[in-house]
């Protein structure tokens, strides 16, 4: 046998689209120690999940979650704050500076790659975004203000969003607008 015959052949399964509602857990689950991402979303729901009040115990290990939120945020470059949380499935795959504002809404199965930030604005877009499920923003895009981003939309690298942007759409461009509806 070659080389040439060990190769996967080209797999004609259809594969299942990503759900907008329901959360896929997996896509949070670390695959080793080293996977700064899945780590640094696990020490979230880590610590929303302690939640406030309890005893000493619960002090100590919410104490050790901090400590390990520090530690992957400064692995990553990352400012997620503690109080964030996202809808399940959330992914950051490649987690180096992203800068999310504690008060931006992240629906499920999510995904946000490097450099990216979710911010809050001042003026006449005063606000934080609301992400649905399902996004996925590009390298580098900034989503800024008050603005709503439909479920299954995608967010282009490097896009500054100002404006709203409807389900199914794609937005790219500075700044950004629609350049493909579903």
């Amino acid at each position: 046998m070659s080389a040439a015959d060990a190769l996967p052949v080209n797999d004609k399964t259809p594969r299942q689209p990503v759900s907008a509602d329901a959360a896929d857990w997996t896509r949070e689950r670390p695959r080793g120690f080293w996977d700064p991402g899945r780590k640094l979303v696990k020490t979230l729901r880590d610590y929303v999940r302690l939640g406030g009040g309890g005893g000493p115990v619960t002090a100590f290990r919410r104490a050790l979650v901090v400590t390990r939120h520090r530690f992957w945020s400064a692995v990553t470059a990352c400012d997620i704050p503690l109080g964030f949380n996202p809808g399940g499935g959330f992914q950051l795959p490649h987690p180096t500076g992203v800068v999310v504002h504690p008060g931006a809404v992240v629906g499920p199965n999510c995904m946000l790659m490097h450099q990216t930030t979710l911010g809050a604005a001042r003026g006449n877009r005063k606000g934080t975004p609301t992400l649905g499920g399902h996004v996925d923003v590009g390298a580098g895009a900034k989503i800024i203000g008050a603005v709503t981003i439909g479920d299954h939309a995608i967010i282009g690298a490097n896009a500054v969003v100002l404006i709203d942007v409807p389900a199914g759409a794609t937005a790219a461009g500075v700044p950004a607008r629609i350049i493909a509806d579903a």
